[in-house]
C-alpha cells in the first residue's frame, strides 16, 4: 500500500520504515505537493499493523515538515520538498573476477602482527577504561595524554639517545596528521616544500594538495643531495635522514650539518621523519638530525611499526616558537586523539613491553631479511643489487637494464605477485626505472621464500631474467 514494503526482522522499527518510504516518495515527487495521504486507521488497516505504529510514522513526518495536518482535516504532504526525479537505482549486476588470488604480497610498511602481545594489550586498553580519573575522559586539548608524552621522552632517550622535555611532545594521529598540519603551519608565500626524489607519496600529495610549490632533491645511496637548496626559498625541508624511504640511505654528517647550517640561515625548519629506525641490522642506531641541532628540527614519529598501524598514533616533537599555531590549528581539526589507547601506550611503554617487543621484532625482522637476501641471490645471483637493506621492513632491489612500468605491474598481478616499481615514488616518475620495492616485514620466512622464487620465474617467463633492458 503506498509503495510501503515492511520487514517485520529488520532492526529498523515499523513505524520509521514507513516514515523513511514515503519521505523517499515526497522528496522524489512520487507523492506530490499537497496531496492527500490516508488516515492512520486506514494505512494501518492496509499494512495489516497497529494504528498506534502509523500514528508514530505520521508524527515523525509532521515534525520534520514533511507533512502538514489540521483537526478535522487529512494529512496532505507540505510544498517545495520535491527535490529530484525518481529514478529506480539499477541494481549492480553479479560479478566475478576471473584474476588469481594475490599468493605474494610484498608491501612495505606492514609490521608482522601476529606476534604482537594481544592479550597483554587488552588488558592494559581494559585497565585503562577502569583506572582513568573521570576528568581524563572530558576534553583535553591538544597536546595529548600527558603521561604519554613523558613515556615517550623516556623511550626516545633509551632508543635514540635523545634529549626530549615532554611539554615539546605532541600526540598525533599517526604521521600524517602531523605532516597535515606542520605543511600548513610552516608554509611562507611563494616559498617552496623541498622533497626527497623519491619520496613517500603521502608528504607529496598533502603539499600538490594545498596547492603549495614544490622543489624535489634528487636522492642518492646516501640520501637527499642538500646542495640543490641553494638559491632556494624554503618553507620547509622533509627528510628521512635515518632511512631514507624508499632507497634507505643514511644521510651523512657532512650534510646535515650542511642542512642545519641553511635553516639556520634561512630561518626555515627541518621536518625529519623517523619512520622506522628501531629496526636497524646492521651497527648501532643511526642518530637523528634532532640530536645535531633541535631549535630548526620537527622530529616526527609514529607507532605504526612498532605497535600496529590501527593504532593511529604517533607524535611531534616541537620547538617552542611553533607550539602556539600548532595547539590553535589541532583544536580545530579534532582537538585530541582517543585517550585509552594513549593510556594503554603509556602503561606499554612504562613497563618496558615497547623495549622488549621491539627487540623480539628487530632480530625476527633480522631473519627475515638474511632470508629475503640469500632468496634474492640464489635466484638472480649477481644480477641483481640490494639497496638500504641494512634498517626497515623493505629492501630496494635494483635490475640493471630492465624497466618496471604500468604493464609490469598488472602482468604481475595477474601471475598472483604484487611489487612495486620504485617510479611510483617519483613526482616525476621518469627515475630508478630498473628498481622494484620489497616489503618482507608481514610475511613469514617460507612466502619469502616462495615468493622470491615466484618473482624469477615470472620475470624468466617473460623475458626479462636475462638482464637484457625491455620497456615494458
Amino acid at each position: 500500500m503506498w509503495g510501503i514494503e515492511l520487514r517485520f526482522k529488520d532492526e529498523i522499527s515499523l513505524s520509521r520504515q514507513i516514515f523513511l518510504t514515503l519521505k523517499e516518495r515526497i522528496v522524489t515527487g512520487q507523492i506530490s505537493q499537497r496531496e492527500a495521504l490516508p488516515s492512520t486507521r486506514e494505512l494501518a488497516k492496509g499494512l495489516g499493523i497497529s494504528r498506534n505504529t502509523v500514528c508514530e510514522a505520521y508524527d515523525m513526518l509532521l515534525t520534520e515538515g514533511f507533512i502538514i495536518s489540521r483537526q478535522g482535516a487529512p494529512s496532505r504532504v507540505a510544498e517545495g520538498l520535491h527535490i529530484h526525479t525518481y529514478k529506480k537505482a539499477d541494481m549492480p549486476a553479479e560479478t566475478r573476477s576471473d584474476s588469481p588470488p594475490i599468493l605474494w604480497d610484498f608491501k612495505t610498511g606492514q609490521p608482522d602482527l601476529s606476534l604482537f602481545p594481544w592479550s597483554l594489550w587488552s588488558q592494559m586498553i581494559r585497565d585503562a577504561a577502569i583506572c582513568l580519573p573521570v576528568q581524563e575522559l572530558e576534553y583535553n586539548g591538544p597536546k595529548g595524554y600527558q603521561p604519554l608524552c613523558e613515556e615517550i621522552s623516556q623511550w626516545l632517550f633509551r632508543s635514540r639517545g635523545m634529549e626530549v622535555h615532554p611539554e615539546d611532545i605532541f600526540i598525533t594521529s599517526g604521521a600524517m596528521q602531523a605532516l597535515h598540519l606542520l605543511v600548513d603551519l610552516l608554509y611562507k608565500e611563494g616559498q617552496v616544500f623541498a622533497i626527497e626524489d623519491p619520496s613517500h607519496p603521502g608528504i607529496r600529495t598533502v603539499i600538490a594538495d594545498k596547492g603549495y610549490p614544490l622543489h624535489t632533491m634528487q636522492v642518492d645511496e646516501q640520501g637527499a643531495d642538500i646542495s640543490s637548496l641553494e638559491g632556494k626559498a624554503v618553507s620547509a625541508v622533509y627528510v628521512t635522514p635515518s632511512h631514507q624511504f624508499p632507497l634507505g640511505g643514511i644521510l651523512p654528517a657532512g650534510r646535515r650539518a650542511a642542512l642545519i647550517r641553511l635553516a639556520i640561515e634561512h630561518d626555515f625548519y627541518i621536518i625529519e621523519d623517523d619512520y622506522d629506525s628501531e629496526f636497524r641490522y646492521i651497527g648501532p642506531p643511526v642518530s637523528p638530525i634532532y640530536s645535531m641541532d633541535s631549535s630548526h628540527v620537527i622530529y616526527v614519529g609514529t607507532f605504526s611499526k612498532t605497535v600496529f598501524p590501527a593504532l593511529r598514533l604517533g607524535f611531534a616533537v616541537l620547538p617552542k616558537p611553533l607550539q602556539a599555531r600548532w595547539k590553535h590549528y589541532r583544536n580545530f581539526m579534532d582537538v585530541q586523539n582517543p585517550v585509552l589507547e594513549q593510556a594503554a601506550l603509556a602503561e606499554f611503554l612504562r613497563k618496558r613491553k615497547m623495549d622488549k617487543h621491539v627487540q623480539h621484532m628487530r632480530q625476527v625482522y633480522s631473519d627475515k631479511r638474511k632470508i629475503l637476501l640469500s632468496s634474492i641471490e640464489n635466484a638472480f645471483g649477481n644480477s641483481v643489487r640490494p639497496w638500504g637493506d641494512a634498517s626497515g621492513l623493505h629492501v630496494a632491489l635494483q635490475f640493471p637494464g630492465m624497466e618496471f612500468e604500468k604493464q609490469f605491474v598488472r602482468d604481475s598481478t595477474e601471475a598472483g605477485i604484487r611489487v612495486y616499481p620504485l617510479t611510483q615514488f617519483c613526482p616525476a616518475q621518469d627515475n630508478h626505472k630498473d628498481k622494484l620495492l620489497i616489503g618482507y616485514g608481514h610475511l613469514s620466512q617460507t612466502q619469502i621464500q616462495e615468493g622470491v622464487r615466484a618473482l624469477h620465474q615470472f620475470l624468466k617467463k617473460n623475458d626479462l631474467a636475462a638482464g637484457e633492458a625491455k620497456l615494458l
